[in-house]
């Protein structure tokens, strides 16, 4: 999770304890107050002139001593279940520590590799205006890459869920994305290759053995990382692969893909590399992004590329449906692609004369 979900977790738990604590408290405080109710009765008890008075004032006073009893009890409950949630406070805490120093290293990272590209992108224009003043001719329009032709099979899709600590729904996801896909114009012609539970084997093997035309990845990431799991049925805090593994893992195939979508929170950062060494798309996530915001992208996204629309519009499909369903994440989806890769006339599924 991201230092912004572990610290809204942190305040939830706190609030909890401290209402916890409030409620021992009142607790304790009826107790005492019972107690000294109790003592008053006893004390009646004893001065009474009659007998019939004073066997009223004793079961007054055992009545107090009883409802003393309980509001002890249930201080106490209230006293354990504060305890309890103040070590959930130290573990989070910890977590949130770690978090933090992760991003923080992450963020410096980021900020040398925008000074490199800002560097690049200056020597490059200072190098283009020089060749203008030299007389040079102008240059033509750029034209956008040829594209290989559709061959006759089904576009392959490898997608790929890792949540070792057990937080996020990738099982959901994938069950939307295929019941979306089942649901479109042209499900005959695409295949899926899902992988709960993703360890880096199954990256590879993926990649080698059903050489997928999109790399669907749904689980934790941050700036220049992608956690995948490890290979044990235990919950744990995952397998720290980085950004440029992931890339070198994907170029490992004589068949690259043409898509990689990092459906997880901070991802937009690692897709300019992608498409710059890798692949002609990439999609990944501006900022953290919701559970329910990455399904329900997800699914409307695949939906769109299997009912025949370009990559660009199924892009714009999927941020729409989260503005319509009424979520926070709309604008967080990031489309990139290569200077000579056009997402508008990209179309990954169309009808086949060989079917």
């Amino acid at each position: 999770m991201s230092s912004s979900q572990y610290r809204s977790e942190l305040e939830r738990k706190r609030k909890q304890r401290t209402d916890a604590e409030t409620k021992a408290g009142e607790n304790r405080t009826k107790e005492s107050q019972k107690r000294s109710e109790s003592a008053k009765s006893r004390l009646a008890a004893s001065k009474a002139s009659s007998e019939s008075t004073r066997q009223s004032k004793l079961r007054e006073s055992e009545r107090k001593d009883k409802e003393a009893e309980s509001a002890g009890k249930e201080a106490g409950k209230w006293q354990a279940k504060a305890a309890g949630l103040m070590k959930d406070e130290s573990t989070l805490m910890t977590r949130l520590t770690n978090a933090e120093r992760k991003e923080s290293v992450a963020a410096e990272q980021k900020r040398k590799r925008d000074q490199q590209q800002s560097d690049r992108r200056y020597a490059a224009e200072r190098a283009a205006l020089e060749a203008r003043l030299a007389g040079a001719e102008a240059t033509a329009d750029r034209a956008f890459r040829t594209l290989p032709a559709p061959k006759p099979e089904k576009l392959r899709v490898l997608i790929l869920g890792a949540a070792s600590e057990g937080d996020l729904r990738v099982g959901r996801e994938q069950k939307r994305i295929r019941t979306a896909v089942e649901s479109a114009l042209h499900r005959d012609q695409i295949e899926l290759d899902v992988r709960p539970a993703a360890t880096t084997v199954d990256l590879l093997d993926g990649i080698t053995r059903f050489r997928p035309h999109i790399v669907h990845f749904s689980g934790h990431s941050d700036h220049d990382l992608i956690m995948f799991e490890d290979d044990t049925d235990e919950h744990h805090e995952g397998v720290v692969v980085t950004a440029q593994a992931f890339s070198r893992a994907i170029q490992a195939t004589d068949d690259p893909p043409l898509l990689v979508l990092l459906n997880s929170c901070n991802s937009a950062s690692q897709i300019d590399d992608v498409v710059a060494n890798v692949t002609p798309f990439a999609i990944g996530m501006a900022d953290s992004i919701d559970d329910a915001d990455a399904i329900n992208y997800a699914a409307q996204f695949y939906a769109a590329v299997a009912n025949g629309q370009s990559i660009r519009s199924a892009h714009l499909s999927g941020r729409v449906a989260l503005e319509l369903a009424g979520l926070d994440g709309a604008a967080l989806p990031t489309l990139a692609h290569a200077p000579d890769a056009d997402p508008t006339s990209t179309i990954l599924v169309e009808p086949a004369s060989w079917l």
